[in-house]
């Protein structure tokens, strides 16, 4: 093998090498996005992370469902289903949240 074509296959490898490193991080960069962006302003689907906070409160008797965000998520969330169907993101220490995850924990233990 030639010295001109060594060199040759050398960029040629490099080349390879960084096509490959720039779709990976291309690949993963969709994936996060995907995993990590909210649906609206305050609602959320499963295994997704809330930016958002709702810090009102919501009525007891219009809370459907209690679940939270995904461990992997910065910000620790419960998502509150209401009965109008919106998905509503609130701080894990907000006390009468905790009150609505152990209550809809409680309804679902009973129903087993």
């Amino acid at each position: 093998m030639s010295l001109a074509t060594a060199e040759g296959h050398h960029h040629i490898q490099r080349g390879v090498n960084m096509k490959a490193t720039v779709g990976l991080l291309l690949l993963l960069l969709t994936v996060y996005y995907c995993a990590a962006a909210p649906q609206q302003l305050l609602e959320m689907s499963h295994g997704q992370c809330c930016f958002k906070f709702f810090t009102g409160r919501i009525p007891p008797k219009k809370i459907v469902s209690v679940f939270k965000s995904h461990s992997a998520c910065l910000e620790k969330a419960f998502v509150i289903g209401t009965a109008t169907g919106r998905r509503i993101c609130v701080s894990q220490s907000v006390t009468w949240a905790q009150e609505a995850f152990a209550s809809m924990a409680n309804l679902q233990n009973d129903d087993e």
